[in-house]
């Protein structure tokens, strides 16, 4: 039986070398009073915020700003919650692989609700755009229990990248206002949904190899 590997991330995004480099630097930093599991379920407590703001940016705008900081608390907390864990032996392997990305989807719910209240969506594109991110994150835990490899990041692009992304939506918002990209949100749908064909054709293509593989050596 292979050993749970939910801790061990694979794969490649734009920024991961360099939080790698910055999680080395100060895992060893953080207080002894704060332990993983405290970093883990801030994010409750960004998300709301997060939402809250989002309601209060709807009489001024910039109320974007604090929206951009809970981002910035949420990316700092998740980025050093399973290293402190590590760090620290604190042996909540799977507990911490449940509650973080249960958290994960909590905080892109938040994001969205938050722009929810900014947009007139007619179209409803952010609710498609949440069922297609939530298809990545599915995609994600299904390759993960077929092949015990846990992937999150895709062409590139992980969550940290996605959050830089909202911090420069936030911002163009308080400086251009929401009319302009308003418009923009079928294009985000569709762009979104491409990329995660995408990725199901690749995760299913490599899976469909790995059972061949393994019929192949079974009849050997």
């Amino acid at each position: 039986m292979e050993n749970f590997a939910g801790d061990k991330k694979v794969g490649y995004s734009l920024l991961g070398n360099w939080e790698k480099k910055i999680v080395a630097k100060y895992v060893g930093k953080i207080p002894s009073g704060i332990e993983t599991y405290h970093l883990t379920v801030c994010t409750i407590f960004w998300s709301a915020g997060i939402v809250l703001c989002g309601f209060l940016a709807t009489y001024n705008i910039h109320w974007l700003w604090l929206t951009s900081i809970f981002i910035l608390l949420q990316y700092l907390t998740d980025l050093f919650d399973g290293a402190v864990g590590r760090f620290r032996n604190t042996g909540l392997i799977k507990w911490g692989y449940y509650m973080d990305h249960f958290l994960d989807y909590v905080f892109l719910c938040s994001v969205l609700i938050g722009y929810a209240f900014l947009f007139n969506d007619k179209y409803n594109s952010l609710f498609f755009i949440l069922a297609i991110f939530a298809g990545f994150m599915v995609n994600s835990y299904l390759d993960f229990a077929t092949t015990n490899e846990f992937k999150i990041e895709h062409l590139g692009i992980g969550p940290t990248e996605v959050r830089l992304l909202f911090v420069i939506i936030n911002t163009l918002l308080i400086i251009f206002h929401k009319t302009y990209l308003v418009k923009t949100l079928p294009y985000v749908l569709a762009f979104s949904l491409l990329g995660l064909c995408y990725v199901v054709y690749q995760t299913q293509k490599r899976i469909w190899k790995m059972d061949m593989e393994k019929k192949e050596k079974e009849q050997l």
